[in-house]
């Protein structure tokens, strides 16, 4: 490790909604502390392909509203090899790189780690995803967006519901964390939330229908985790109307709608914030880490702590609220 007189920024993985603003805050904060800074396009396969272009101010000029990555993103098969860790390497070598920032999800930490420990260079990661499942940060960059999105198109939803005493089962992200069905359940006032750390027998939801129905309770909405155990919003929605067809059963799916957007407010500032903090790490010395949001203040962890910390746990009060309130 030798001074640091440049340093790239990258996003790599699914975009998420806060991005640009991270990107904006590590090239200004890079500018402004008299540091030269590029941009990886393509994340990994643009560090193999050599796609890597200087950053000046203008270059993140009117990016703070937009969604999505000015710097695209993509995944990348070649960079788990030796062989494509070393053509990454050398295209940084190339363009005189010191130091990384890498912002995306585990798979993001995982290359910055294994790339970092092969070659000694100081690489910081900053959490976005909109899953929200990254242990060292109370909050992702999307996470924030993405729930209001999911708010915003269960309110719609209702409108219908209730016009037509329709039942709904809404799917949305969450592969393995139930973040995003949580929150937007409990804020959307959702009958039933059905999520991959809870196990909810297709007997249990209808029991909880049926209670509905007896009072008089001509809709509802079923918020469904696409990773829930029970396969999904159709398959949900299908046994339900098997044993229980006081509704007419439809289902919506919201998929990659959930990713887009313009940043809220508080990805905004969480992006700038990380970006910020990600460069100061890297003048002051740090290796390895990724930034993260605790309480209000921004906390450094080391990227193996990160990348093997605790399971990320859904909080218990708002697990027991989300039975109760409905």
């Amino acid at each position: 490790m030798s001074k640091i007189n440049k340093i790239a920024v990258f996003t790599s993985g699914g975009d998420a909604p806060g991005m640009n603003p991270c990107i904006r805050a590590v090239v200004r904060t890079g500018i402004y502390y008299g540091l030269k800074v590029a941009g990886i396009r393509q994340g990994y396969q643009g560090m193999i392909e050599n796609n890597i272009v200087d950053m000046d101010n203008h270059s993140v000029s009117n990016i703070l509203q937009l969604g999505g990555t000015i710097l695209k993103t993509a995944r990348c098969l070649e960079f788990k090899t030796p062989e494509g860790m070393q053509k990454a390497y050398d295209n940084l070598k190339k363009n005189k790189i010191d130091a990384l920032v890498g912002i995306g999800g585990d798979g993001t930490f995982t290359g910055l780690e294994r790339f970092s420990s092969k070659f000694d260079i100081p690489v910081i990661g900053v959490p976005g995803t909109i899953d929200n499942d990254l242990y060292g940060s109370d909050y992702t960059l999307g996470f924030d967006t993405a729930t209001n999105t999911v708010i915003e198109a269960i309110d719609k939803i209702r409108d219908t519901a209730e016009s037509h005493a329709r039942l709904f089962f809404v799917e949305v992200m969450g592969r393995d964390a139930g973040c995003i069905a949580l929150r937007a359940g409990i804020a959307g006032g959702a009958e039933a939330i059905m999520l991959p750390e809870k196990d909810t027998s297709i007997k249990d939801l209808i029991a909880t229908l049926a209670a509905g129905a007896a009072k008089n309770k001509t809709s509802g909405i079923v918020i469904v985790a696409e990773g829930d155990k029970n396969g999904g919003a159709f398959n949900v929605a299908k046994r339900v109307k098997e044993v229980f067809n006081f509704y007419d059963t439809k289902v919506t799916i919201l998929g990659h709608l959930q990713r887009g957007g313009s940043p809220s407010s508080f990805d905004r500032i969480l992006g700038s914030r990380m970006g910020f903090a990600a460069v100061k790490a890297l003048i002051a010395g740090e290796h390895r880490k990724t930034v993260g949001l605790r309480g209000n203040e921004i906390v450094l962890t080391d990227i193996v702590e990160a990348l093997n910390g605790h399971e990320f746990k859904l909080e218990d009060d708002l697990m027991e609220m989300s039975t109760i309130l409905a």
